[in-house]
């Protein structure tokens, strides 16, 4: 399910169109009742405190529990008919909203402040995690330990499973109020690293399809760059022009509020299908986009247009984050795995636990480089950025397409490995967040993450120098004589120039806004359901 060729059931059945359009009824009827106890269930479990099931793990086992019960009843082959759709669904109609929201609902001045250690976890990080993944899957077929696979492949099943998608932990960080710092650091990876997983997989997928080796090392990095840089031009590029679109258009009148807003909602669509059409990756675009058009085209919106833009880009995110995790729990249940190579999924879910440690301890390190002492990331902040890496969607998603893009048994092996590390990694890793947290002494500061109403100077304390490393200091001096390290010191001193530089001739360019404007967005938390990533990527 999920992989086949779309059948039209009348063709399937032999049945006429009345009774396949009840049928098909039936199946929508059954897809809403799931999405509405899913909501149902996850506000009473949020309402209770009940962290042990948060929302997300609870829509994956209304899936598997729908699906069970199809099989038993013997209505499987009715129900697959309806539920029956292509990876092409995840990424044209699911997984743009969510990645939209994702970059829409960025806090800025968090997310800015460690903006150098959010890329290096995200870009450094994942690539790390990605290779050390596939290395050692590939080093443990060579060993017999699991099933053996090539090795390229071995490094597209590292890329799409080192796409984090920390939707439970990021809810539970909400609800539980951590430092904002982490918070940032856990946000930003799990938005940036979800278009770096898709480059270098897709990336992968097309050196496989060409049948390339080891000697086309560089042209592989070649095609990465180009794929990741074109893509986050071209999100730029369309968020802003639409920026200047709606500062010179005049839109922000009455009787155009439906005009601005369905211009506004057409965009991110737009920077999509223009990455897609360029043989570009339509997500990283989107996600580009998404911030972009936070930071400059909202402003130039009336406020009656922001409000439904806000309302109606949460709207369609939770809705498809929550689809998203009840489909993943009724494939499960319903699709036919490859369970015989049970070894490859059990070393499969000890090498992604290695590798996110290589990714976070050796990115931690490279960022504690270059700052100075108040602002190092400090040990248990890496600890609680290892244990938030869970597995959801994204990498679902591309695991869904790898079956398409390698051999049959192959794909399908990577398939139902992939599957299992979700489900495990979003009930285990999600019910046990709270009890992580608490242990690690990150929780209970008396910050309620992103409540309604929260002011920036409701949290001054949290974006003092002298209480974790929120603002940006570069006044240290450094005996180190470490070429490398000076080069880092530089590239994260680049961030502060550019948030002068946005502040000075970005911003007055591309907005309408007063500097009491800008300043109105710039809360701790995005107060929004993806922001607490619930309800991720």
């Amino acid at each position: 399910m999920g992989i086949d060729e779309v059948i039209s059931p009348a063709d399937a059945r032999g049945s006429s169109p009345g009774k396949d359009q009840q049928a098909a009824g039936v199946g929508i009827l059954l897809q809403i009742m799931m999405l509405v106890l899913s909501f149902v269930l996850g506000h009473v479990l949020r309402r209770h405190r009940f962290y042990y099931l948060p929302e997300a793990s609870a829509s994956l086992l209304i899936g598997l529990i729908v699906g069970g019960l199809a099989n038993i009843s013997n209505t499987e082959n009715s129900i697959r008919a309806w539920f029956n759709f292509h990876e092409e669904f995840f990424f044209l109609f699911l997984l743009p909203p969510i990645i939209f929201q994702s970059g829409f609902s960025l806090s800025p001045k968090p997310f800015f402040s460690n903006f150098g250690a959010i890329v290096t976890f995200a870009i450094f990080g994942t690539f790390i995690a990605s290779v050390v993944t596939g290395l050692l899957v590939y080093l443990g077929g060579l060993m017999y330990l699991m099933y053996r696979l090539p090795f390229v492949e071995c490094l597209m099943f590292g890329a799409l499973i080192s796409a984090t998608d920390p939707v439970t932990v990021l809810s539970i960080f909400q609800e539980l109020g951590t430092d904002t710092n982490l918070y940032a650091l856990v946000f930003g990876e799990s938005v940036l690293n979800d278009a770096m997983a898709i480059s270098l997989y897709r990336t992968m997928s097309l050196v496989n399809s060409r049948d390339s080796s080891g000697q086309n090392l560089f042209v592989l990095f070649v095609r990465f760059l180009e794929t990741f840089v074109g893509s986050l031009s071209s999100g730029v590029a369309v968020g802003f022009t639409s920026a200047l679109l709606f500062k010179y258009a005049g839109l922000d009148i009455d009787n155009l509020q439906n005009l601005e807003c369905c211009l506004f909602v057409l965009f991110p669509y737009f920077s999509y299908m223009l990455a897609e059409g360029l043989g570009l990756s339509g997500i990283v675009s989107i996600l580009f986009t998404g911030i972009v058009m936070k930071h400059y085209t909202y402003s130039n919106l009336s406020e009656k247009s922001q409000h439904f833009v806000s309302s109606f880009f949460h709207l369609i995110s939770s809705l498809a984050e929550t689809f998203i995790f009840i489909y993943m729990g009724f494939d499960i249940a319903m699709e036919q795995h490859s369970w015989s190579h049970v070894g490859f999924i059990f070393f499969s879910i000890l090498f992604i636990v290695v590798a996110r440690a290589a990714n976070v301890f050796s990115s931690a390190y490279l960022v504690n480089l270059v700052r100075p002492a108040h602002r190092k990331i400090p040990v248990k902040h890496q600890q609680a950025l290892w244990y938030s890496g869970l597995r959801g969607a994204m990498a679902f998603a591309l695991a869904l397409q790898s079956v398409h893009d390698l051999p049959e048994g192959h794909g399908q092996t990577i398939f139902t490995a992939t599957t299992a590390i979700v489900v495990l990694t979003v009930l285990l890793i999600g019910g046990s967040t709270g009890t992580m947290l608490e242990a690690l002494q990150v929780v209970g500061d008396g910050h309620d993450v992103g409540s309604p109403g929260e002011s920036l100077e409701g949290d001054n304390d949290l974006l003092a120098p002298n209480n974790g490393y929120i603002a940006p200091s570069y006044d240290e001096e450094t005996s180190s004589a470490n070429k490398i390290k000076m080069k880092l010191k530089e590239f994260h001193k680049s961030t502060t120039s550019f948030t002068a530089l946005d502040k000075n001739y970005l911003t007055p360019f591309f907005t309408s806004q007063n500097e009491d404007e800008e300043d109105e967005h710039d809360e701790p938390r995005p107060s929004s359901r993806r922001a607490g990533f619930r309800g991720h990527m």
